[in-house]
């Protein structure tokens, strides 16, 4: 179901920048960002709906797992002197 909300979205997003530039009307970038993030999480939601219940665990252990480590090395590398050479 959501799938096809976010097909419309993403088609809507498209016809109203050419609207903006047909009109030539100024197209802020960060109004299009936020646009451009809202589908993508959309998009997300949707895919991960469409999931069987043990592939979402997965997924979602995965992610947590890699903002763990991520945030485990920055704070090693953080720790670590830097070279004065």
């Amino acid at each position: 179901m959501l799938t096809p909300v976010a097909v419309l979205a993403s088609l809507a997003l498209i016809g109203w920048l050419i609207y903006r530039g047909v009109r030539q009307q100024p197209i802020r970038a960060h109004t299009v960002v936020r646009a451009l993030a809202y589908l993508t999480g959309l998009y997300t939601y949707a895919f991960f709906l469409s999931m069987d219940f043990p592939l979402l665990i997965k997924v979602v252990v995965s992610i947590v797992l890699g903002a763990v480590l991520i945030v485990l090395g920055a704070t090693i590398q953080r720790r670590r002197p830097a070279d004065k050479s």
